[in-house]
């Protein structure tokens, strides 16, 4: 499903910065690029991803795996290796910074295979593995596929009937504890859930969750906490919270909230909205989803009124957010692969221009997950990228008139991708 919040798309399928130092050394560190290359695209329009505008006709020059050189008109070898472009648009890869994947590493390669189709180069399991898989997956990425991000077992007060992934915590030493248990392996965020579940449990208590956030930077490590109500978001804005995992869904945001925001310029918004629930053409899925399953889907695809409310509270308030000048990144929740197209266009419908979106989607969210050579198509960043057929800056929907995926130089089989992942019915 897109999103593991109770209201959500149950219709699918299954930086540098000084916080994040530990985990740079091992799980940022992208799989060698192979043999020795030297390749030129040229011809495209291309995003670099950090809100500047397009270089028309541009080339973009690879060495080994990375980029040396984006312009115009550039001095490259005769040597090199020529792919023509012409007509295209080329942005980074995306970086999904809030997902929830599986737990046995032949499934989470499938997952990470299924997400690079969809041009997801990085991907955040966010608070709920407790294998050793995810981690081993971070530590020796597998080719060909996205690279995956853990923050392990999140934090929470007990929840009898739900996962039991996470820590329970019910004192401030057991919060420590967890977060040191986090920080020795270490993850690259620690994920909080601070929500009473509609009234069936006792929130994460402000006591607790500020317990979490101190022994957190202590160890230096950042913590995204998943929320629901407006008041839940204000302690945690005032108690040192690094980001959010969801906007405030419960109101809209009020003045204070907003100046909370202003004064914390730093704290990142991964919105994660809801279904529009409104009728979508499922049809471009076709290329991974098997026919029968996407006319399911396709079938349950239709206008909601209950939900076209629960997205205009949470739409008024990124529009809002993003108009404040809140750092917004981006996530989508659950384990569907293509959500993060649908989660572009909820974004764009909610009052972001297709150029801040594409930003969140790459620049701002390798940024807060600290994955430095990732997020922008410039000079000694990785060569991952995604090759379009129509500007999505004109039309964010053309994320999804996907020619080709590119990890590192080289680029992804997707009709082999497509052929297994549809029982062997590649689409064209």
């Amino acid at each position: 499903m897109r999103r593991v919040t109770m209201s959500s798309r149950r219709w699918f399928p299954l930086l540098a910065t000084p916080f994040l130092a530990p985990l740079l050394a091992s799980a940022c560190a992208a799989p060698d690029a192979g043999p020795a290359s030297l390749i030129v695209f040229e011809g495209a329009r291309v995003i670099v991803g950090d809100g500047s505008d397009p270089i028309e006709n541009a080339m973009l020059v690879v060495e080994n795996g990375r980029i040396t050189q984006v312009g115009t008109q550039l001095d490259a070898p005769a040597s090199a290796a020529r792919v023509d472009l012409t007509g295209k648009t080329v942005m980074p890869a995306i970086v999904n910074a809030h997902m929830h994947l599986s737990g046995t590493r032949e499934e989470l390669i499938g997952q990470l295979e299924h997400n690079i189709y969809y041009g997801a180069g990085a991907v955040v399991s966010l608070g709920t593995d407790s294998s050793a898989a995810s981690f081993a997956l971070r530590d020796e990425p597998a080719p060909g596929v996205a690279r995956l991000l853990t923050a392990g077992r999140g934090i929470v007060g007990p929840e009898p009937g739900r996962t039991e992934v996470p820590y329970w915590v019910t004192t401030e030493a057991e919060s420590r504890q967890a977060v040191q248990e986090l920080a020795a392996k270490p993850v690259g965020i620690v994920k909080i859930w601070v929500d009473d579940r509609g009234g069936q449990y006792t929130k994460l208590a402000p006591n607790l969750y500020g317990a979490v956030i101190d022994e957190a930077h202590n160890n230096g490590l950042k913590v995204i906490a998943h929320i629901f109500a407006l008041a839940d978001a204000k302690g945690l804005l005032r108690a040192g919270i690094d980001a959010f995992a969801h906007s405030v869904r419960d109101l809209d945001v009020d003045d204070e909230f907003v100046t909370l925001v202003q004064e914390r310029p730093e704290v990142v918004l991964v919105p994660n909205l809801p279904n529009r629930g409104v009728a979508v053409d499922l049809s471009w899925l076709s290329g991974t989803i098997p026919a029968a399953e996407l006319a399911e889907m396709q079938a349950r695809a239709v206008d909601n009124p209950d939900a076209q409310l629960s997205y205009g509270i949470q739409a008024r308030n990124l529009d809002r957010l993003n108009e404040a000048g809140m750092r917004i990144a981006f996530g989508t929740d659950g384990g569907s692969p293509f959500a993060a197209h649908l989660e572009m266009e909820d974004m764009v419908a909610a009052g972001m221009t297709p150029a801040e979106v594409i930003m969140a989607a790459t620049h701002s969210s390798a940024e807060h997950m600290g994955l430095a050579d990732l997020g922008t198509l410039a000079a000694g960043k990785s060569a991952d990228f995604i090759v379009l057929n129509a500007n999505p800056l004109d039309d964010i929907t053309n994320t999804r008139q996907i020619s080709a995926v590119y990890l590192r130089g080289v680029e992804v089989d997707r009709d082999a991708i497509s052929a297994r992942l549809t029982g062997g019915m590649a689409a064209n």
